[in-house]
């Protein structure tokens, strides 16, 4: 046999084409408990009344056509195949509700869209970032998150106006909670903003009615009440600091400041003129003479630098109630920020003169002025969370002043006298004086310009509690 049988012989089919009958008899020929849908055999073939598959190898082969399906009654036509359903097409992502999920405290707990825009800009959101999510700037990304978002007591949206801040009623409640946090003078940082004042006005009148070893008690135990009425003053109010745990460093630079102003210009003089041969005293002709005035005045300045931060904090958080954009309350702002400054150095300048009057020493304004500038505005710097720059002027400030009295000292040494030439040259011009004035005047004018930059920021005034 020549094998052609064997290879027309029906089998299971291996493409994807329709079963005939013979298939069908090969499969339950190998398999007999095998079945084949009868709807993939192809309906009017010959082959059907057949009864040896082998016998219809010599027949025609009809052509099979595809199934078909019934008649449409009303046309006659057989209705179309069914389309292939699409795909479901993908929705557009909304760039903005991660944003929001992100700061979700931040938006529920916001009275307007400025504060979340500050927020916003608190943690590094900016005009080019705001772009990606389809805003020109961050204060109308901040708009459409106020409004998307329900707040605190009003779960059913945020009553707001044409400019996206809340409604009158609601800036009203606004107002009364700002009130409740501390925008509203209290008795008690009051009277703790006079206490170093009255302990230090009592530490130099007990100086002034002692000598010996009575003047160095009551200067010890005057010092160490001073510091804790300073220290329970800057706890509490204006000047207090929201993170206590990172003002070691600047504690102790202000602490050294404090020192030099009491001793180091007394201690430059006699150091110019091989000295000191004495004791610092209180009198204003001895050879070491102690800066009582000075100290009194910066111990009385804590009272007018608490009320000034007071007005500062104030009017920021009404401007940043009533402004419509960041550079609208940065505008705004920054005439605060330099009055406030102005108002403190009169008031300094004030004190300055009394004190002298008082004690009965020539005022010095330069070194008064420049010394409290640099504290009030590193005070002010580190209360709304600025700290970085504060502690590097103040060290600036100190490793000049203790270079300045390394220099005259070591120029004592043979062969050395050129290291003192600086110093000699400023204090021959202005007076020993002339030198921290010239390192704190430098220190002032740098925090003023920082201030101006950083303290004009939204995100600088936000509500403590706001994330």
């Amino acid at each position: 046999m020549s094998g052609l049988g064997e290879l027309d012989r029906p089998g299971t089919p291996e493409s994807p084409g329709a079963w005939d009958e013979r298939s069908e008899e090969w499969a339950l020929a190998d398999d007999p408990t095998a079945t084949v849908d009868d709807s993939r055999i192809p309906t009017g073939g010959p082959a059907a009344a057949e009864d040896d598959p082998m016998t219809s190898m010599d027949a025609p082969m009809t052509p099979v056509d595809p199934p078909v399906g019934p008649l449409d009654d009303a046309s006659g036509s057989r209705p179309a195949p069914a389309a292939r359903p699409k795909p479901p097409r993908r929705r557009a992502v909304d760039p903005v509700k991660a944003l929001m999920h992100r700061h979700r405290d931040l938006c529920e707990r916001a009275v307007d869209a400025l504060e979340i825009a500050a927020g916003l800009e608190a943690h590094g959101v900016t005009d080019r970032t705001a772009a990606r999510f389809r805003h020109r700037d961050v204060f109308s990304l901040a708009e459409e998150m106020y409004a998307r978002v329900p707040h605190d007591g009003d779960r059913s949206g945020p009553a707001t106006d044409t400019t996206g801040r809340p409604a009158a009623r609601d800036r009203a409640s606004s107002a009364s909670s700002a009130d409740e946090t501390g925008l509203r003078p209290r008795a008690g940082w009051v009277l703790l903003s006079l206490l170093p004042g009255l302990l230090c006005a009592a530490t130099v009148a007990g100086l002034r009615l002692t000598d010996g070893r009575t003047a160095l008690a009551v200067a010890a135990a005057g010092t160490l009440a001073v510091a804790l009425g300073l220290r329970a003053a800057l706890r509490r109010g204006p000047l207090s600091r929201p993170d206590r745990a990172h003002g070691h460093g600047t504690v102790t630079r202000t602490c050294w400041l404090l020192a030099y102003a009491a001793l180091g210009d007394g201690l430059l003089r006699a150091a110019l003129h091989a000295g000191p041969d004495s004791p610092p005293t209180t009198a204003s002709d001895g050879s070491w003479p102690l800066s009582a005035a000075l100290l009194l005045t910066l111990a009385l300045a804590c009272a007018p630098a608490a009320w000034c931060a007071h007005l500062l904090a104030a009017g920021a958080r009404r401007r940043l109630t009533a402004s419509r954009g960041l550079e609208e309350f940065a505008a705004s702002i920054r005439p605060l920020l330099l009055g406030t400054f102005t108002l403190f150095l009169g008031v300094l300048a004030g004190l300055t003169a009394l004190c002298a009057v008082l004690l009965g020493d020539p005022p010095a304004y330069g070194r008064t002025l420049t010394l409290g500038s640099l504290l009030f505005l590193a005070r002010l710097l580190t209360v709304h969370r600025f700290t970085h720059a504060p502690q590097l002027v103040l060290t600036a400030a100190v490793g000049a002043e203790a270079l300045a009295l390394s220099t005259v000292l070591a120029a004592r040494l043979p062969g050395c006298q050129a290291l003192g030439a600086p110093v000699e040259t400023v204090a021959g011009a202005w007076g020993p004086a002339g030198v921290p004035a010239l390192v704190c005047g430098a220190g002032a004018l740098t925090l003023l310009a920082h201030a101006t930059r950083t303290l004009t920021r939204a995100s600088a005034h936000a509500r403590p509690d706001a994330p």
